[in-house]
């Protein structure tokens, strides 16, 4: 059934068709390159407004066709797909503005814009893939369009760290694919919200669909980081802070933990899911994620690093809140799906500027940076302070609400697991806040920078540190305004009241 096409088909094209322009344009074409990078990021988010308004009101946008019999591509704009499509969007445009900053003058601009554009493009397909066929082509499509940002510098660090990245991801897109074909063998095609089609089968198909799960969670795991297969996200640091902000924050590993979203509740729905035991397991895997990415944290010195073990950690509260069997939970895990992604986006810009300002990648390089750079640091505070679950932030209502939900499911033993995260979170973000505003450094006469360049006017580049504001600002706004409509807390709390009303 195809119902207002046009709007969801424009805003797939905002950027799937930006690709092949830039790819087409001169090297030096600066000025046209970076006015069609900017207009598409702003008219793929006004057509995304208008979808969310538009799913608000209850319209229903959909289109499909049949590829072959018994298989078809479908894209639907549901609740869900436009929560997270809405934050493709929105980060979309603040990491373009980043990234034009970052790039300038470096060389092979062209190859990085048209590859950022299919990978943000890919991101949008799988927020409105309407079933696993369509989600699988665009997951694809993100595994391939992202290996040339990890390997952008061309080091051998870099094709190293690209390697590891295609071999975890390339696995992990098998077994999805084993996973998908599995599923359409048992039930035929099951478009995401038709949870009916597994529930009604029997007691005879359960362990089958157990074992399909576990394929499906293992071929997810791998984009979202869940642990033993994380591996790749570490090393995939090698890569310019604008790809790593939109691994972190927009693309890669939120594809994974929306993917297991979409499984849980529209291809197994969360009832059959409890029933065959499956939130259990995946609560005690994101448990003990969110705790071992907490501790390797802890043990690292490089900043992006330290970053990264942390989304391992931070990704998984998704996880934990969609596995606690209650409204509360799912709320918790939905909306920290948005309040991961500005935080995290923020401490990238953060680690960025101080990268290219300052030649700064360690964290015992950092004493009293936040006098030389008060915005950037301002701006770490905020992103940092959120993560450790502190109020008015964003984090502090993710974590509220997962406590609420572990009560409300009766699995205390999680509050135990988001105190001890707590604890770890604060044990590696607060030392780095501490030598920014309180330790002496290189003004007081201690030190010096290790490569200071003077990038504009203010404390760095504006084109660096207004996207570095800017995701800050929204991390705060949507902690205080939580309760106001369209905010990220009241769309996840909507998405929760349609998947537990009957």
């Amino acid at each position: 059934m195809n119902d207002n096409p046009g709007l969801l088909l424009a805003t797939l094209a905002a950027s799937l068709l930006v690709a092949p322009l830039i790819f087409l344009l001169p090297e030096r074409a600066w000025l046209a390159r970076t006015s069609i990078n900017l207009g598409a990021a702003l008219l793929k988010l006004g057509l995304v407004a208008l979808m969310v308004a538009g799913v608000a009101r209850g319209d229903s946008y959909a289109f499909g066709f049949t590829v072959v019999e018994g298989v078809s591509f479908q894209l639907r704009a549901d609740p869900l797909g436009i929560m997270f499509a809405g934050l493709s969007s929105l980060l979309w445009l603040f990491t373009t503005l980043y990234a034009i900053g970052y790039l300038e003058g470096s060389p092979n601009r062209k190859r990085f814009f048209g590859f950022f554009s299919l990978c943000v493009a890919s991101t949008l397909g799988i927020a409105l893939a309407g079933n696993l066929f369509t989600f699988l082509l665009f997951y694809e499509l993100l595994t391939l369009s992202t290996y040339p940002l990890v390997v952008h510098r061309g080091t051998p660090k870099a094709l190293a760290a690209g390697a590891t990245y295609l071999r975890y991801t390339v696995t992990g897109g098998v077994l999805l694919l084993i996973a998908v074909v599995a599923l359409h063998a048992l039930a035929g095609e099951v478009n995401f919200g038709q949870r009916e089609v597994l529930a009604d089968l029997g007691p005879e198909y359960h362990p089958m669909l157990i074992g399909i799960f576990v394929l499906l969670m293992l071929g997810l795991g791998v984009k979202a980081a869940l642990v033993p297969l994380h591996g790749w996200l570490p090393q995939a640091m090698v890569a310019p802070a604008p790809v790593s902000a939109l691994l972190h924050a927009v693309a890669v590993v939120k594809a994974g933990a929306f993917g297991i979203v979409r499984v849980v509740y529209d291809v197994y729905g969360i009832a059959l899911s409890y029933e065959l035991g499956l939130l259990t397991g995946l609560a005690i895997v994101a448990s003990f994620t969110i705790l071992y990415g907490s501790l390797r944290a802890l043990a690292q010195v490089d900043i992006k690093r330290r970053l990264a073990f942390s989304t391992v950690s931070q990704v998984s509260y998704i996880m934990l809140g969609i596995s606690l069997f209650g409204p509360m939970g799912t709320t918790a895990g939905l909306a920290h799906l948005l309040h991961q992604g500005l935080m995290k986006v923020t401490l990238f810009f953060c680690a960025g500027n101080y990268a290219e300002e300052l030649g700064i990648h360690r964290i015992d390089e950092l004493d009293g940076v936040g006098r030389r750079m008060p915005g950037t640091s301002l701006a770490f505070t905020f992103g940092a302070l959120g993560m450790i679950g502190i109020p008015p932030l964003v984090g502090f209502l993710s974590k509220w609400y997962l406590g609420m939900g572990a009560i409300q499911a009766g699995m205390p033993w999680v509050l135990a697991v988001l105190v001890a995260s707590s604890l770890l979170n604060a044990a590696y973000f607060l030392p780095i806040l501490y030598r920014l505003w309180f330790k002496p450094g290189p003004l007081e006469g201690r030190g010096e920078w290790p490569e200071e360049r003077r990038l504009g006017r203010l404390e760095t580049s504006a084109w660096l540190l207004w996207p570095a504001l800017a995701t800050a600002a929204f991390s705060l706004l949507a902690g205080i305004f939580a309760g106001l409509p369209f905010s990220p807390l009241s769309w996840a709390s909507l998405v929760a009241t349609q998947e537990y009303l009957p």
